[in-house]
């Protein structure tokens, strides 16, 4: 039997780098640095990290320099939007790097897996991270468990902060203190004490929109016209878009007050927001700063919207007159049209939309816009003749729908009954796992839980909707009260403002009897 030969075939290449030991005698460098605010202390730090790693890298005889990736006043919980980190795997990826060298691993990122899966992806082609202030090399043995153990540490630490910037926001909510994004919110500017105070050379446009929008025009109308106008929007920007017109109508805080925490952090590694649907509380504050519109204008305009939301496609803001009258025989809208378009006969009248479809033609007559006029004229006067006894008779009726007790004690019952069905359920199914039953039996009761808590829930959404539809009577009848105490001189000309203010719909009858139906409920015929 022959000699066994051993013969040693030297390695050529790094285990740590992975490559060639001969290309190993310098290495290309590049550091990471990074603070996450804007302030002067941090942007201090920030040039100082920049100048620190750059005489760092220079001053190893065996390092060339490549680079000081940076990201300045960005967060380090997540990576998407670091683009100077990005960058730095980017040029890795691309053989430009060997080496990162970097403050921390809190510097370097707060969220263990983004940690993990990029030290991971950059190992994995032989560049090395040093995190200084740990003192860990990531292509040493041990090296992958501290980063573990260090990353989690620096994970809990940002979830930390986190919950105390809640805690201090919900603690502001709670003491009542409001604040604006400036910037982007037409009609206000910061004043003394973060507190809000009106920017009267915006206010003006506000006050405009909501004007517009009661005189019948769309948001869409009116983001075209303040656009056509060069009026810029609460961004700075050009082109309105209905959406912004719809916001602005919609936002409590032009009436003085204000709802706090409509949107809550859904995760404080991703920053992701979430509307608020009861997760958290909310806390509204009435009185919170200066109005730029009355209530009662504001109020206005939220029936308004959500009548013009019940029509639907329907409603139309080419004329004060659209989507308000309606055809007694069918229920349609009246439509204006043009008589003699081409001869010096020219009028504009109303008639049924639907007079002449289906075969059926309805029987109630056209009308022109000054039978209208003077129709309206005189049901104002009349409605203005009972003007004491209607306030009188509104406010008592305001008084009924906003004692909502009896309601609410019945909402409360429900909520109860709901969590416990919710728990007997909860126990029957972990009961049938635990232990052999006659899955006949167990259907049949689980069954019974489930028909009653579809049938409590049915309730309580009723409930909650008999709720809101008293609480928006309620609102309708004081914009109805506060037009009826601003008003009482009878009506000699045609006022538009009154009549969208007032005017829910007029039903025109065959008969020529017009029904009008004011806002609050009133009914005076004609």
């Amino acid at each position: 039997m022959k000699e066994r030969i051993v013969q040693i075939i030297p390695a050529i290449k790094d285990p740590k780098t992975r490559r060639l030991l001969a290309e190993n005698k310098r290495r290309k460098v590049a550091a990471y640095a990074r603070v996450s605010t804007d302030s002067e202390e941090q942007k201090t730090s920030y040039v100082a990290q920049i100048d620190y790693y750059t005489n760092y890298i220079n001053s190893h005889k065996d390092w060339d320099f490549v680079k000081v990736y940076t990201d300045e006043g960005i967060s380090g919980t997540n990576i998407k939007k670091r683009y100077g980190f990005q960058e730095m795997i980017d040029d890795a990826e691309a053989g430009k790097i060997d080496l990162i060298v970097t403050k921390s691993i809190s510097r370097f990122a707060r969220n263990t897996v983004d940690t993990l899966t990029t030290v991971r992806t950059l190992k994995e082609i032989g560049v090395e991270v040093f995190f200084e202030k740990e003192n860990i090399h990531t292509l040493d043995t041990s090296g992958e468990l501290l980063i573990t153990i260090m990353s989690s540490i620096a994970q809990e630490e940002s979830r930390s902060i986190s919950e105390n910037i809640t805690w201090g926001q919900r603690k502001r909510f709670a003491d009542g203190k409001v604040t604006l994004p400036y910037s982007h919110f037409l009609g206000f500017e910061k004043g003394n004490g973060d507190f809000p105070i009106v920017n009267e050379s915006q206010a003006v446009i506000v006050r405009r929109i909501y004007k517009e929008f009661l005189n019948g025009k769309t948001p869409c109308m009116i983001a075209n016209i303040l656009t056509q106008e060069g009026i810029p929007t609460p961004a700075g920007k050009t082109k309105w878009r209905p959406s912004t017109i719809s916001s602005i109508l919609q936002n409590e805080k032009y009436k003085g007050s204000a709802i706090l925490q409509k949107e809550y952090t859904l995760d404080f590694l991703t920053k992701k927001m979430k509307k608020n649907e009861g997760e958290v509380p909310q806390y509204y504050i009435e009185h919170s700063h200066e109005a730029i519109v009355s209530p009662e204008i504001f109020e206005a305009v939220q029936l308004e919207l959500k009548r013009r939301k019940e029509m639907g496609k329907s409603y139309s803001g080419n004329s004060i007159f659209s989507t308000r009258i309606v055809c007694g025989d069918c229920g349609g809208y009246y439509g204006s049209k043009v008589w003699h378009s081409n001869s010096k006969y020219r009028r504009t009248i109303w008639q049924c939309n639907n007079k002449f479809k289906n075969g059926e033609h309805c029987s109630t007559s056209h009308l022109d816009e000054e039978a209208i006029r003077t129709a309206f004229i005189t049901a104002f006067n009349k409605l203005l003749s009972q003007r004491d006894e209607l306030l009188e008779n509104c406010r008592i009726m305001q008084e009924v729908l906003t004692d909502t007790t009896e309601i609410d004690e019945k909402i409360e019952e429900l909520y109860s009954d709901i969590e416990i069905i919710e728990e007997l359920i909860k126990k029957a199914i972990i009961e049938n796992t635990m232990k052999a039953q006659d899955q006949e039996e167990f259907s049949h009761k689980y069954s019974k839980l489930e028909t009653r808590h579809s049938k409590a829930v049915k309730s309580l959404k009723s409930l909650e909707a008999e709720r809101q539809r008293k609480e928006e009577q309620a609102e309708a009848i004081g914009a109805f009260m506060f037009q009826l105490k601003e008003n009482d001189e009878p009506l000699t000309d045609f006022d538009e403002r009154l009549w969208l203010h007032m005017i829910d719909r007029v039903v025109i009858y065959h008969d020529e009897k017009m029904q009008f139906f004011f806002k609050g409920g009133t009914e005076v015929t004609i």
